[in-house]
C-alpha cells in the first residue's frame, strides 16, 4: 500500500510538471501580450510592466524562474488584477467553488444511487419507467437551461430561494441542485444497470434461498457490489463538477474560481491561468487516487499493486 501511494504521488508530480509546462508555453506562444486589452501603452511603460512581471527575459529563463517560484509556493502576481497575487485570488475564490462542487457531488451521488437502486428493484413497473424518464429528461437538459428555469420557478414565482449571490445555505441549494442534476441522471442509469446484473447473480439467489430478508439482500450484499461502477465514475464526476461549475457560477453570480479561470484565458493572464490549472489538476489527480482506494475497500477481491 505504501509503495503504491508513493508511486501515485510521484505520478502526481510528473502530471503537474507536464501540465504546468504545457500551460506556460501555450500562453507564452499565443499571440499578443497580457497588456493588449488596455489602451495603447507607451513602449517605455509596457517595457516596465513586462519587467515587473518577469516577462522580458529569454523564454528559458522565464520558465526556470517560474518553476523556482512555484516550488516556493509563489504563484506570482496577476497581470489583470493589479497588486493582487494569484495566491490571494485563489484563497478567496477556491473555497466557494469547492463548497459548490462538494454539495453537488453529494447530491449527485446519493440521489443517483438511490434512484438507480429504486428503479432496479421495481424493474418493469411504472416506478422504473418514471424514474428512468426523469433521468432521461435531466441528462438531456444542460445547466444553462435548468438554471434559469429553476430561478424562474423557485426564486421568482415561489420565492423559496434567493435568485443568486453567495452568503449562506439558501444560496447554495439551488446552484448545487442545478449542477448535480445531469449527474444524478447519469449515476441513476449506471446504478440501475449494475444493480439489475447483480440481482441476477448466484450469490443473491443463494441468499434468497437461505431465507434472508429482501432488504438485507439488497442493502448488505447486492448494493456493495452494484455500486462499484458508480465508484469508478466518481473521479470523472468530480472533474466534471469542478469544470462545469463555471457555467453555474455565472448563472447564479457566484464569486467562485470559475469566472477567474475564464477571464484569465480571455485576458491572457498567464500566472492566474497557471495557478487555477495547477490547483484543478492537483485536485483531480488526488480525487482519482481516493476513488482507487475506495474501490479496493469496497471489493476485497481488488488488490492495489504494490
Amino acid at each position: 500500500m505504501v509503495a503504491y501511494l508513493l508511486r501515485r504521488l510521484a505520478a502526481l508530480g510528473v502530471v503537474l510538471f507536464c501540465v504546468i509546462s504545457a500551460t506556460f508555453f501555450l500562453m507564452r506562444f499565443s499571440p499578443g501580450s497580457p497588456f493588449d486589452a488596455e489602451r495603447k501603452l507607451p513602449p517605455a511603460i509596457e517595457k516596465q510592466l513586462m519587467a515587473k512581471y518577469q516577462l522580458d527575459g529569454p523564454l528559458w529563463q522565464q520558465y526556470r524562474d517560474y518553476l523556482r517560484d512555484l516550488l516556493r509556493g509563489d504563484l506570482r502576481l496577476s497581470t489583470k488584477y493589479r497588486n493582487r497575487t494569484v495566491n490571494e485570488i485563489l484563497a478567496q475564490t477556491l473555497p466557494v467553488t469547492l463548497a459548490l462542487g462538494a454539495a453537488a457531488f453529494l447530491v449527485a451521488t446519493l440521489a443517483g444511487v438511490w434512484l438507480g437502486a429504486y428503479a432496479a428493484t421495481r424493474h418493469g413497473t411504472l416506478g422504473d419507467t418514471g424514474a428512468m424518464l426523469a433521468a432521461l429528461i435531466a441528462i438531456s437538459l444542460p445547466s444553462f437551461v435548468i438554471g434559469p428555469l429553476a430561478v424562474l420557478v423557485f426564486a421568482l414565482w415561489l420565492g423559496w430561494l434567493p435568485v443568486g449571490g453567495w452568503g449562506g445555505l439558501s444560496h447554495l441549494i439551488m446552484p448545487a441542485l442545478v449542477l448535480a442534476a445531469p449527474y444524478v441522471a447519469a449515476i441513476a442509469r449506471l446504478m440501475r444497470g449494475s444493480m439489475l446484473e447483480t440481482l441476477n447473480q448466484d450469490f443473491v439467489r443463494t441468499a434468497r434461498a437461505k431465507g434472508l430478508r429482501e432488504s438485507t439482500i439488497l442493502y448488505k450484499h447486492a448494493l456493495r457490489i452494484a455500486i462499484l461502477p458508480v465508484v469508478s465514475y466518481l473521479g470523472p464526476l468530480a472533474a466534471n463538477l469542478l469544470t462545469g461549475s463555471i457555467v453555474v457560477e455565472t448563472i447564479f453570480n457566484i464569486p467562485g474560481a470559475g469566472g477567474f479561470f475564464v477571464n484569465s484565458i480571455l485576458n491572457k493572464d498567464t500566472f492566474l491561468l497557471g495557478g487555477v490549472v495547477i490547483v484543478y489538476c492537483a485536485l483531480l489527480v488526488f480525487l482519482n487516487l481516493v476513488v482507487d482506494l475506495a474501490y479496493s475497500v469496497l471489493d476485497r477481491r481488488i488488490q492495489l499493486d504494490g
